[in-house]
């Protein structure tokens, strides 16, 4: 398998954070305070233009709304 572009590796990770807000009646802001980050850094992750997170954020965005890594980030492959 030939190496992957790093913009499109990046474009294959998809970020569910507006369904978990929404299913947990919270805003973006909320959220943002709950977690110590910028609105405008939590919002980079919403819209899937984030290159990386770190693992204490993922864990702290993960506590604040009470569920799993993978419940927020799904891998999409070639046919989806």
């Amino acid at each position: 398998m030939p190496p992957m572009n790093d913009d499109l590796e990046g474009t294959r990770i998809v970020v569910k954070l507006d369904d978990l807000l929404h299913a947990r009646r919270m805003t973006l802001t909320e959220l943002a305070e709950r977690v110590g980050l910028t609105l405008a850094n939590l919002s980079i992750l919403k819209t899937g233009k984030a290159k990386a997170i770190r693992f204490s954020t993922l864990a702290a965005i993960c506590r604040e709304l009470d569920c799993q890594p993978g419940d927020l980030l799904t891998y999409r492959g070639d046919d989806n």
